[in-house]
């Protein structure tokens, strides 16, 4: 791939993609620049990390970029799009990864016809797993979809959804990580008061999470037939699935989706 892709924002989530891009191979170092408005020091760290070019915002030149990536904080939105205006053009595509920004919100303070592509990561994205949402603005050619897709499959596995979907996505993987870790601060509790020693249920927990998400990927049974697989009627994991129900489990992960959702929605109309 032999676009030349400029970020716009140098945090941490920028710093995830372009370890992602360059260990995948598809994006060569020297096509990648970054970008902020003033942390020289930021930018020289990531230059060096990954051998790719960095500038102050002043200095971009914004015709020599293919493909924006505007990876700043979604507070200062406003603020990036006037200084986009008059420097870039609708052919330009710009893949947003803010949190509450619609692809509208973008189209309409920038060219007409702008190509927008709204893309949402997750954290796993740091060791590139991540499950990222693509949704395509009304002006974007299928070509320049595909190409985002590509894109973030260096740091996971993409998918494309239709963004009034991106709030349900974000209560199930934007947020999905956070359960994750919750369970297994209450799973490495327990075992350590059981006499296990700390570190070691926390290898045995995340190992059997990233085991049974594998069984999910690679086999065609449902959640609930793999449930019932290893659910022998009386068995061990027959009660601890009864005190998982007794104890309100089930309705708390949904609860929980449900409610990231919502306030998913509630931070984009803000």
């Amino acid at each position: 791939m032999n676009k030349k892709i400029a970020f716009l924002g140098a945090g941490n989530m920028a710093e995830a993609i372009i370890s992602g891009f360059i260990q995948s191979g598809k994006v060569k170092p020297e096509n990648i620049i970054v970008s902020n408005r003033r942390n020289r020091e930021r930018l020289n760290e990531l230059e060096e990390k990954y051998h790719i070019k960095s500038v102050t915002k002043d200095k971009l030149d914004y015709k020599a970029v293919d493909l924006f990536i505007l990876a700043m904080k979604p507070k200062d939105i406003d603020v990036v799009l006037e200084e986009l205006q008059g420097k870039i053009t609708a052919n330009q595509l710009l893949i947003s990864l803010l949190a509450g920004t619609t692809t509208s919100y973008i189209e309409n303070n920038l060219n007409e016809r702008q190509q927008v592509i709204r893309a949402m990561p997750n954290t796993s994205s740091m060791v590139q797993e991540s499950a990222t949402a693509i949704s395509p603005g009304k002006y974007v050619a299928m070509d320049q979809v595909l190409l985002a897709k590509e894109l973030m499959k260096c740091i996971g596995e993409a998918y494309i959804i239709d963004e009034e979907m991106m709030d349900i996505y974000t209560g199930i993987a934007g947020s999905g990580p956070a359960y994750f870790y919750n369970l297994m601060e209450h799973m490495e509790e327990v075992g350590h008061q059981a006499g296990l020693d700390r570190a070691l249920v926390r290898k045995i927990g995340a190992q059997t999470l990233y085991g049974a998400a594998k069984m999910l990927l690679n086999r065609d049974e449902s959640p609930s037939k793999l449930r019932e697989n290893i659910t022998s009627p009386n068995g061990t994991t027959a009660a601890g699935l009864e005190a998982f129900d007794r104890f309100g489990g089930g309705r708390a992960i949904e609860e929980a989706i449900k409610s990231a959702a919502a306030r998913s929605k509630q931070l984009s109309k803000m």
